[in-house]
């Protein structure tokens, strides 16, 4: 068995995919966020918000310094939000993601593409599998993860814990190739 590396979590300017483009979050992005995240339908299955939006200003600044963790705005082809996603706590060869959020009536692909980017995105960094928790309850999100090959491999009293292996990804990228048939490019 080889030694387990770290591997570090690195922001991207914008990261192209077929149809979406994931673009740094900034603090000019909070009340799209702050909108996103106080949604009375998703924040269900998300950590309390507050709906002001200077804190959420205050912790897109406090994000800007940071260095383990990457958010990202999800655009579609025509430049407008779709959503976002956060990619964070890496332990060795493995990243956690979440505050996964896509605006209500964005094509069912948005979720499949999303994903497939922040997998892909995660191995061109050199992750090799990747973990996060679902809300019992988030019965659809789940699911969508079981599909992809996650594995649960425990929970807590609200979540179930999952992981998803470098073979399971890469396989689910090729299952899924008609949503993200080309790599990933980076762009500014």
């Amino acid at each position: 068995m080889s030694n387990m590396t770290s591997v570090k979590l690195s922001k991207c300017d914008r990261i192209i995919g077929h149809r979406l483009v994931f673009r740094d979050a900034s603090v000019a992005d909070a009340p799209f966020i702050l909108s996103l995240r106080t949604d009375e339908k998703k924040n269900r299955f998300l950590s309390k918000t507050d709906p002001d939006v200077i804190k959420q200003e205050n912790w897109l600044l406090g994000y800007q310094s940071s260095s383990d963790q990457a958010y990202f705005v999800i655009e579609n082809e025509t430049g407008e939000q779709v959503g976002t996603v956060r990619m964070y706590d890496p332990q060795g060869e493995s990243f956690c993601w979440g505050s996964w959020l896509i605006v209500e009536g964005a094509p069912s692909s948005t979720a499949i593409e999303s994903a497939l980017i922040v997998y892909q995105y995660g191995l061109a960094l050199g992750f090799r599998a990747a973990h996060f928790d679902v809300r019992k309850g988030n019965k659809s999100v789940w699911q969508f993860h079981e599909k992809f090959g996650a594995s649960r491999v425990g929970e807590t009293e609200e979540d179930f814990l999952y992981s998803i292996s470098e073979e399971a990804i890469r396989a689910s990228l090729q299952r899924y190739r008609k949503y993200l048939p080309t790599d990933i490019r980076f762009g500014t």
